[in-house]
């Protein structure tokens, strides 16, 4: 409490040495309309383009905020608009051409480029908005904006149909986009107001300048928008989209029981639908889902008693899913995910009987989400799938076999509702539910939002309340959660206290993420910034933070009050963007003695962990040049026996050209004297559990190569390989005692722990859009994996018995065809 105490006071003097932003004046212009059909070359040559509205007079924001852009690098940018769509061009002026950074990426891939980035608030509300990006070799990448605690987020997964052209010139280069309406959302007014900004990058130079200025100590970037207006009478047409798709598979996988088939073809047919509603809400359907080429997880040794997450790879469920990540109630990896019974299928085996078949996945049948937001700013967002019911095969030698449902029919539902307010603020809503049929329990989450900002943009309060219910035969367990914040977000110093609350029968896990309940966390957030350049560095920005956890209710299987605390922390880490465009990372972590229900594996058990010191750094050279590489040394000291960690990687980048690039990182970290959970003997009471630690040593081992060789904007091949080898050796055992303490064995323990891991994947994609949004897709697919409680000591010995060993294959061949009901009715009506 006195530590806060002071901290509120440094707060307190720092916001006295401290002004907030600047005021600046905001621009505005008048969008002309032509009913001309401007043909994309990239020259701006139509003469329709001599009318249009002007923005120029850019301004740098990176690294000298308020600097005009130079004489001979300025930027000229021209809207029009039709019945159909929007039309933009622009020159941007380089005083040499070598200056201009240009790299083929492949669609949403920002490389080394200089870009252009037009950036629609359409609702005007400052929280929600749309970006269209180009680079000089005519590639696009497209965000939605949407609202969170720093500001502003923009989710690149978000996907429109536009089109495009560029021409480089020796003093820079052109552009020209056209965004039919069909690729944007807005209201029914009859004259449109929006928001506007326009980003210029110039990678080689570190610099960024915007049509309207922005200044990096206030928080968000719709919020220092300028407008654009004059839109009239502007409708969007029917927007009806398919992409009927095709796809067939040969797998053989190695790893297949003895006497099952082990390679198999398959041929899959389906068709992802987009249907607009009315001009803000849109309708997504995936029908028989085919995920078969996303990109392979990222498998680790897993040693934490909790679940592994992974990123989302599929692009239905990373496209326009804004919304429903208000809360952190959805984790989509549940849908399509594990089966609810997997593992208790080989607890159902008898005699000589073995579970020959048993999938890893639930298979989606179909899926479908609603999203948009009215003129009022209510934003509305419904996603609904569903799972067919999974089996495992289990048979005896020589005789029939027989099946067990692993996972019933699922419904899995999310709805959000999210309304938007004054200064740029808002107040959600959002349900999540799951429906198992048969005799599986449901499972429904409700949570109540509300962020709020001052007018001045510098002051933050919010929150969050949730509830969870678990519906069985027996009694429902209901569950509660709260988070609560405040601080102050605009400025050169910013900070914020939190308040975090999850009872003991608070349960998300369903359709979210949940590592663990019955805590309370109070800690705080603080950061001091340094934004224009000065001397040899661009910015600098200096942050500290820490937090206090608790239990809420007792975990300790005698109910001792001296065992509610878990744990605290005190981070402090630094950022630092060089003018030579090198970036430099410091952190210093300091965790606090504390007690660990989870990692004893047993309930109401506990272990006494010691302090914790950590270092970390890193570093980044200039990634704007042909070769640029970076590196990083980690260390860790004290804890219960010890614990010293060397940590370090070194990864490298070669652009050999603007098709072609390799680059590669490899991590090592080598620990001695961990203290970590080796077994645990159950019995009917977590008293009597004998539960084991080890003092260990833990080595592994993460190489990542990715490669990637684009022909032109259109077509490219990209290769990921990654191996992840973990040792872990036990050196000496001990037995938990009831207080928290390990302790010599009663009974020694022989039983062999020793983990020795290896996951080796392999993901080759060949893409070619043959014409907008029609793709064909090429894949090979290599997986490799093995558990031995022997050791293999060398790296290059573990690396060469996964290749060679028995491992997953598959060879893919996907074709998906892109029909836009306006483009086609278009067509025949100029035919």
């Amino acid at each position: 409490m006195k530590f806060f105490i002071c901290f509120a006071i440094f707060c307190t003097f720092c916001i006295a040495q401290t002004s907030n932003a600047q005021s600046i004046t905001k621009k505005n212009i008048t969008v002309v309309k032509t009913n001309s059909v401007i043909k994309l070359n990239g020259e701006l040559d139509d003469a329709a383009w001599k009318t249009a509205a002007t923005a120029n007079n850019f301004t740098i924001f990176e690294p000298n905020p308020f600097t005009p852009e130079a004489a001979g690098n300025e930027t000229e940018v021209y809207f029009l608009y039709s019945n159909d769509g929007i039309y933009i061009g622009g020159y941007l002026h380089e005083k040499s051409k070598d200056s201009i950074a240009a790299e083929l990426t492949g669609r949403d891939g920002f490389g080394n480029n200089d870009f252009i980035g037009i950036v629609l608030d359409t609702y005007k509300d400052k929280l929600n908005g749309f970006e269209y990006f180009l680079t000089p070799l005519n590639e696009q990448w497209d965000a939605k904006v949407s609202p969170n605690t720093n500001g502003n987020s923009e989710d690149f997964a978000w996907n429109a149909i536009w089109q495009s052209a560029t021409k480089i010139h020796s003093d820079g280069w052109s552009f020209e986009m056209f965004i039919p309406y069909s690729a944007i959302r807005f209201g029914k007014k009859t004259v449109q107001d929006w928001g506007l900004n326009i980003v210029r990058q110039r990678k080689r130079f570190g610099q960024k300048s915007t049509w309207q200025a922005i200044d990096p100590n206030v928080n968000g970037f719709l919020t220092q928008e300028g407008f654009i207006n004059g839109f009239e009478n502007i409708k969007p047409p029917l927007r009806l989209q398919l992409s009927p798709y095709f796809s067939t598979y040969y797998n053989h996988d190695g790893t297949a029981e003895v006497g099952t088939k082990k390679s198999t073809t398959t041929l899959n047919g389906g068709m992802d639908v987009k249907y607009g509603i009315n001009q803000a809400f849109t309708l997504d359907v995936t029908l028989i889902p085919d995920f078969g080429q996303v990109q392979t997880d990222n498998r680790t040794l897993n040693l934490t008693p909790f679940e592994q997450r992974f990123a989302e790879n599929r692009a239905f469920f990373t496209e326009g899913t804004e919304l429903f990540s208000k809360g952190n109630l959805f984790y989509s990896r549940r849908i399509g995910g594990q089966p609810l019974h997997y593992n208790d299928a080989y607890n159902q085996t008898t005699g000589a009987e073995t579970v020959v078949e048993n999938p890893t996945q639930s298979k989606l049948i179909n899926a479908t989400k609603i999203s948009g937001r009215t003129q009022k700013g209510l934003g509305v967002a419904m996603l609904n799938a569903i799972t067919k019911p999974q089996y495992a095969t289990i048979q005896e030698s020589g005789k029939e076999s027989r099946t067990f449902q692993t996972n019933p029919l699922t419904n899995y539902n999310v709805f959000v509702l999210d309304q938007t307010l004054k200064h740029n603020s808002s107040v959600s809503f959002v349900n999540t539910n799951v429906f198992r049929s048969g005799s599986d329990y449901d499972a429904n989450v409700s949570a109540a939002l509300f962020d709020f900002n001052d007018k001045t943009n510098t002051w933050n309060v919010g929150g969050q309340v949730s509830i969870s219910n678990t519906t069985t035969k027996a009694k429902p367990v209901t569950g509660y959660a709260h988070l609560l914040y405040f601080g102050k977000t605009s400025g050169r110093f910013n900070f914020n206290f939190f308040q975090e609350l999850t009872n003991g029968k608070y349960d998300k896990s369903d359709l979210g993420y949940l590592t663990n309940n019955n805590n309370i966390e109070n800690g705080f957030n603080a950061s001091y910034n340094w934004n224009k350049a000065k001397n040899w560095y661009n910015n600098i920005r200096i942050g500290i933070n820490g937090s206090v956890s608790t239990l809420v209710t007792p975990i300790d299987i005698y109910k001792r009050k001296e065992y509610m605390y878990q744990g605290a922390y005190l981070n402090l880490n630094v950022n630092v963007r060089t003018k030579k465009l090198r970036f430099f990372y410091l952190n210093v972590n300091n965790g606090f003695k504390g007690n660990d229900f989870y990692e004893p594996r047993s309930f109401g058990r506990v272990f006494k962990n010691g302090n914790r010191l950590s270092f970390y750094s890193y570093y980044e050279s200039n990634d704007a040049k042909k070769f640029s590489w970076s590196a990083n040394l980690g260390s860790r000291f004290l804890g219960l026996f010890n614990r010293k960690t060397i940590g370090y990687g070194i990864g490298g980048k070669i652009r050999f050209s603007n098709k072609f690039s390799i680059q590669q990182y490899v991590e090592v970290e080598n620990i001695k004297n961990d203290a970590g959970w080796a077994n645990t003997t159950y019995t009917n009471n977590p008293a009597t559990d004998v539960v084991i630690f080890a003092r260990r040593s833990l080595n592994t081992v993460e190489n990542t190569l990715d490669a990637k060789y684009n022909f032109n904007n259109k077509m490219g091949i990209t290769l990921r390989a990654r191996h992840s080898f973990s040792k872990v050796a036990p050196q000496q055992f001990y037995e938990l005692d009831l207080d928290g303490n390990l302790k010599t064995p009663t009974t020694p323990f022989t039983k062999n722990v020793n983990q020795n891991y290896n996951f080796l994947s392999v993901d080759m994609i060949y893409n070619w859009q043959f014409t907008q949004g029609s793709f064909i897709t090429i894949g090979w697919k290599n997986i490799g994996q093995s558990f031995s409680r022997s050791f293999e000591k060398s790296y290059l010995k573990n690396l060469g018995n996964i290749v060679s060993g028995e491992q997953f294959t598959g060879l893919s061949l996907r074709f998906i065809y892109f029909l836009d009901y306006a483009t086609l009715r278009s067509k025949m009506k100029h035919s």
